[in-house]
């Protein structure tokens, strides 16, 4: 038998997928690392495609697991609340945490895939090929055809994992052979980024936090970089008057962003070439099921459940993956059939709660954070999450700074705003009694 027979293959060398040969390659497995695309620590990078990373605690419980949690926060920007930009007056800052001192992490994916793939390649055991895209999969073998830039090749694996994003090749192929299941639910909203660039070599805007444009049916977000610029991204309709195919001349969009944005037109200085040169990305809900077959081919990350970003939870989601599957491998002995089944059987139910509380985060940016009824509800979580340490956790908290399972934090939410209902209406009862009890002594004198 061939050494690439023993091989486990991860197609796909993005961010889920370095990982998890940097994970598979401690446990002693041989790695073939499987990428579509040029070697990125040496090519061109796709203009307006980043999207830069909310790091927060689940990315850096992995990332802490293979040592590389200290050298990966070198160059991340500690966001610690939003800062809300009205179209006109001053902005205001909310924190994230009641205590303020908790942030999220502004990180570049490319600076991030880039350590991790020189982690996962450092490691005895893992091999990497680029230029590789998958084009056939034969479920019960592991035999896998690759196009290369001189043709077409073969490889077998032992194990095929699918670390290949939302456009997943692996799950195309498992559907092709009637495997699996498949939902795709887009947004009809779109995203396209911006360049806020540094002044006078320092940042343009308070660098302490993601800053937030809401406007009703859109919004721009902007992230630190380590170079003092910041990536915005708009998140805009595809259709309609306020999409982006709606703004055709330089005029026009300096116009709308007069209108809409005034704070960034002295900021964005090529504000015109990024809006007409950069591309528009979809944005959508993936779900499948199963997440494997046949015991030998399975898939994690965005290639099983991608999510819309707006939690900032995705990569971070992903990377608790490949944290769970190494737990199954632990409690199965590294048998594949048991393990990828008890994966899903695990991860599911967490991934569509996450799912839907990313969804559900878009509306709160979008059109709900600049509204003072939200922002004196913030102010009641935290100071319930002060007066009730431990015991009352808001839902942010317990998503972006904590490892509570996703689905967990959806239960425990739900009990705790049962429970502030009952000490509510149990309130309003003992005041209702007073007020009786008061208007009886009144009466009766």
């Amino acid at each position: 038998m061939s050494p690439e027979h023993d091989e486990i293959a991860v197609v796909g060398a993005g961010l889920a997928g370095c990982l998890l040969a940097c994970f598979l390659a401690q446990r002693g497995h041989q790695v073939a690392l499987y990428e579509r695309r040029p070697d990125p620590r040496t090519g061109r990078v796709e203009r307006g495609r980043s999207i830069n990373l909310a790091l927060s605690e689940r990315g850096l419980d992995a990332l802490r697991r293979i040592g590389l949690d200290e050298q990966v926060m070198t160059d991340a920007l500690p966001m610690r609340g939003r800062m809300i930009h009205p179209v006109a007056g001053e902005p205001q800052f909310q924190s994230y945490s009641a205590s303020g001192d908790r942030a999220i992490n502004s990180i570049s994916r490319g600076a991030l895939n880039n350590a991790l793939l020189d982690a996962a390649t450092a490691l005895p055991g893992v091999r990497v090929a680029f230029d590789h895209r998958l084009v056939g999969l034969d479920p019960a073998t592991g035999e896998m055809t690759f196009e290369t830039p001189q043709g077409k090749v073969t490889a077998n694996a032992r194990v095929v994992l699918g670390t290949d994003g939302a456009g997943s090749a692996v799950r195309g192929q498992l559907l092709a052979n009637g495997l699996l299941e498949e939902s795709l639910d887009f947004l009809d909203y779109g995203y396209k980024e911006l360049t806020i660039p540094p002044m006078g070599g320092d940042f343009a805007l308070d660098p302490d936090a993601l800053h937030i444009w809401p406007r009703g049916t859109s919004m721009m977000i902007a992230l630190p970089n380590p170079d003092r610029s910041f990536t915005c991204t708009l998140f805009w309709p595809t259709h309609g008057t306020s999409a982006f195919a709606s703004l055709g001349s330089p005029a026009a969009i300096e116009r709308h962003f007069a209108e809409h944005y005034p704070d960034l037109i002295p900021l964005a200085p090529n504000l015109v070439d990024d809006y007409q040169h950069n591309p528009v990305g979809v944005l959508g809900t993936v779900r499948c099921t199963p997440w494997q077959a046949t015991g030998r081919v399975g898939l994690l990350g965005d290639a099983a459940h991608a999510i819309v970003p707006f939690y900032g939870q995705g990569a971070n989601c992903a990377f608790e993956d490949v944290v769970e599957l190494d737990r199954c491998l632990d409690e199965c002995g590294d048998d594949w059939t048991a393990a990828l089944p008890l994966f899903q059987q695990r991860r599911q139910d967490d991934t569509e709660a996450i799912a839907r509380m990313a969804l559900a985060n878009f509306v709160e940016m979008r059109d709900k954070v600049a509204s003072p009824l939200f922002q004196l509800g913030r102010k009641v979580e935290h100071a319930l999450e002060r007066a009730l340490p431990g015991r009352y956790v808001s839902r942010y908290e317990l998503v972006s700074f904590s490892t509570t399972p996703y689905a967990e934090v959806v239960r425990r939410v739900r009990r705790q705003h049962q429970a502030l209902g009952v000490v509510a209406a149990g309130a309003a009862a003992l005041l209702v009694g007073a007020v009786g009890a008061a208007l009886g002594r009144g009466r009766r004198r």
